[in-house]
């Protein structure tokens, strides 16, 4: 062997060794990205936020929140789908991202169950029902029966098309049998404002957003969304024994990364998030947010992320809701 050759085959065997060494580093050996497809101050990015700094004092590494913004989530995901499978960059999952929006946007760059990875439900949002005050109805049923004696009366709110507040109030209006008006909006603040004036009649909205309304006597709220009472509010009737059997809706969100990216490190991330779910602080920050905390293995993560698809898209072509 020549001596550039020699050369040659010395650099080769360095550059293998310090791929095997980079391979060998534990996890994590950097900063990492945790993208959130919406803007700051919302619940998803303050729950981003509250866990982040917790994993990047468990990691021994930065967490830095990422938001982008947009198209529902679709411009987080979109980024996360098309890092590295290394897990240096996680997506706040919604909802939306992970069951629903490869129905309802029809021009996805991403594949939601191809190219994303569930690492952790993270937490439940339940929604309530509220109605101004000054509405006759006092419970689910005296809203139901006076919604079918009066067809068209009354309009629902949201913060826009395909958003959970949309979603959870379609399928009380297929499941209660009534005809109710949709009126979107472009967030949550302006329909709150309207909804508290009496210009739409119903609103299905977080707790955060809503009990103190309640508290003050301007809101009611008449059921919950899940299949149980909650621990945040266990005076509130479900929807469903309140007179809508078989209602049951939440918002939820969690963790993803790339597919493909090693199970070792999936299964770090989901340990390190559960364990900071589990520090009262946490807990309380979660709870004043009206979230209840979960912290699921990845496959449990996913078996509910296919319990939501085979849910809500039947629905959404049932009632008519197309693909934009």
């Amino acid at each position: 062997m020549n001596r550039w050759a020699r050369i040659a085959a010395f650099s080769m065997a360095s550059l293998s060794c310090a791929g095997v060494m980079a391979q060998q580093q534990p996890y994590p050996a950097k900063p990492i990205r945790l993208v959130v497809g919406f803007a700051p101050g919302g619940s998803t990015d303050v729950t981003a936020r509250i866990i982040a700094e917790r994993l990047g004092a468990a990691f021994g590494q930065q967490v830095v929140v990422d938001n982008r913004a947009g198209a529902g989530g679709n411009i987080g995901a979109d980024v996360v789908a098309k890092s590295n499978a290394d897990g240096y960059t996680i997506l706040m999952a919604t909802t939306g991202v992970m069951a629903f929006n490869h129905y309802l946007y029809s021009k996805l760059q991403y594949s939601a169950a191809k190219d994303l990875a569930p690492v952790t439900q993270i937490g439940s949002l339940p929604l309530i029902l509220v109605v101004p005050a000054s509405l006759p109805a006092k419970t689910v049923k005296e809203l139901v029966a006076d919604a079918k004696s009066h067809p068209g009366k009354y309009s629902f709110g949201s913060s826009g098309v395909g958003g959970a507040t949309h979603v959870t109030a379609e399928l009380f209006k297929a499941l209660a049998g009534i005809d109710i008006v949709h009126v979107p909006y472009k967030g949550s603040g302006q329909m709150m404002a309207d909804l508290l004036t009496g210009q739409v009649q119903i609103a299905f909205d977080q707790i955060s957003s809503s009990i103190a309304h309640v508290k003050s006597g301007r809101l009611r709220a008449l059921g919950i969304s899940t299949a149980k009472r909650s621990a945040l509010l266990p005076d509130l009737p479900t929807i469903a024994e309140a007179g809508v059997p078989g209602y049951e809706a939440t918002s939820w969100n969690g963790f993803a990364v790339r597919a493909g990216t090693p199970v070792a490190i999936i299964n770090r991330v989901q340990q390190e998030t559960r364990k900071a779910m589990a520090v009262p602080d946490i807990k309380d920050k979660m709870f004043g947010l009206g979230i209840e905390p979960i912290g699921s293995t990845p496959a449990e993560f996913a078996a509910h992320i296919q319990a939501e698809r085979a849910k809500w898209i039947p629905l959404f072509k049932k009632i008519g809701i197309q693909p934009q």
